[in-house]
């Protein structure tokens, strides 16, 4: 049974009317030539933070504010941190955000200029949410979870509700796959407005929490790694209530991509799309390279079916180092042109 309902989606879309945006869905030429079908970039590259995160702060916080908190704390691997710092200061609140050593200094810094509070605590992103719940405990903020949260979860579905609403008969949306947040809202809603519609969620080999607790049958504990896809990484929590089941039941396939799979991602959303992905949004468009999603070829290696299209990508975020990215683009093997950086 869900946590949430389809009136608690529709209700947290309205809390964020004029506070996040209506994302666009393009179309995407090279991909869809390469698919064998229609394939569409949902881009939440576009939102104020640069993540689809300001969705499920924003949600959560709203909610706090209307019950007349005005201190919050939270745990996040860059982006959620940046929306939670946004979606504070809209809203007139307080906000400390605990980082690992492992988040970007570019995320770091972005949190910071958005006002809110950095404390940036052990190696990983389970020692940041334990400092978070620390001072949460201790000092009386509102803890806010990155993703293990109805309002969280909520504020994530709205992104299914637009992709059903702009493209009805969509068969396959591709979700970046970490703690479940964005999975589990986006397959909820998405299934409740379309019951043929198929979920398959996309996550790196290095440090998969999710996938391998999937695998396990229960949340289980995976080290934190170095990877491209640093918004994926993190633990999903032992004490998991909410995401895990949920991904659990909806989920149709889970598929894993390796770093130069992602790095390749990245230059091709560049050169082909124009834009600009980190490397967790960029897992969608790899396992369209690769393959793994496409009009003939089976979605994982235990399904046969084929998925006649059209598919969704989700790309979830922009916020990669644009020094890492300039360097992935001048080591990418092919010589085809690329346009100026501005």
């Amino acid at each position: 049974m869900s946590v949430i309902s389809l009136a608690d989606v529709y209700r947290a879309r309205r809390r964020l009317q004029g506070r996040v945006v209506h994302t666009p869905l393009v179309e995407s030429a090279s991909l869809s030539a390469i698919a064998g079908t229609r394939v569409y970039l949902k881009l939440e590259t576009v939102q104020p933070t640069g993540s689809f995160k300001i969705r499920g702060a924003t949600h959560a916080l709203a909610r706090l504010a209307e019950r007349g908190v005005t201190r919050v704390v939270t745990a996040s691997t860059g982006n959620h941190g940046r929306a939670v710092a946004q979606a504070a200061r809209m809203l007139g609140l307080e906000a400390t955000v605990c980082l690992s050593s492992l988040v970007p200094q570019n995320k770091v810094q972005a949190v910071r200029a958005l006002g809110a509070q950095v404390r940036v605590s052990g190696n990983s992103q389970d020692d940041a949410e334990r400092e978070a719940e620390r001072l949460a405990a201790e000092e009386g903020l509102a803890y806010v979870p990155p993703f293990d949260h109805p309002d969280v979860i909520a504020g994530q579905a709205t992104i299914g509700l637009e992709i059903i609403e702009s493209l009805p008969d969509v068969e396959r949306i591709v979700v970046p796959l970490s703690g479940g947040g964005l999975f589990s809202g986006v397959a909820f809603a998405a299934r409740q407005c379309s019951t043929e519609v198929k979920l398959t969620g996309v996550t790196m080999r290095r440090g998969a929490a999710m996938h391998e607790s999937l695998a396990a049958g229960k949340p289980i504990l995976v080290d934190e790694l170095p990877t491209l896809a640093d918004s994926l990484g993190g633990g999903i929590g032992l004490r998991n209530r909410y995401t895990f089941s949920m991904t659990q039941s909806l989920i149709d396939d889970a598929l894993l991509v390796d770093e130069a799979s992602i790095a390749r991602a990245i230059v091709h959303a560049y050169r082909h799309e124009r834009l600009i992905v980190e490397g967790a949004a960029a897992v969608g468009i790899a396992a369209v390279l690769e393959g793994a999603v496409s009009a003939s070829a089976p979605a994982s290696a235990s399904t046969r079916a084929s998925v006649p299209g059209p598919i969704v990508l989700i790309a979830s975020g922009a916020n990669i180092d644009m020094d890492l990215h300039r360097r992935l683009l001048l080591e990418a093997p092919d010589a085809e042109p690329e346009p100026i950086l501005s």
